[in-house]
């Protein structure tokens, strides 16, 4: 068997490491405060939406006005942020996604809560 060779420990000095990127906190900082406020807007519409769905629910109108009007506003909703919060546009497709999950799933939820309990 042949032996394997070594390398010498100048070679392995000369070899660059890994260098991590620099890190932007302030940049970090500031897309993290844009999403708590985007998520905040998106909690209270969910809400707002949910109470206006229990309610057209409660004077008898079916399922089917309400939840209609629901989804329009909740597809317009990422164009009604974006004039809302001027550094929207650093959103990536994610963040947009789980905005838009968290008001339907969020209105729903209101929605079905309060029709079960009133």
């Amino acid at each position: 068997m042949a032996k394997k060779a070594r390398r010498k420990l100048d070679e392995e000095a000369e070899e660059k490491a890994f260098d991590f990127p620099v890190f932007d906190e302030v940049a970090f900082a500031q897309k993290e405060f844009l999403l708590t406020w985007g998520v905040t807007f998106t909690s209270v519409l969910a809400l707002v939406l949910g109470a206006f769905a229990w309610f057209c629910t409660g004077i008898g109108l079916a399922w089917y006005i309400p939840f209609p009007i629901g989804l329009i506003v909740v597809f317009l909703s990422p164009w009604i942020l974006g004039r809302l919060l001027a550094g929207s546009t650093l959103f990536t497709k994610g963040d947009w996604a789980g905005l838009i999950a968290l008001e339907f799933f969020g209105f729903l939820a209101v929605w079905f809560v309060l029709v079960n309990v009133a």
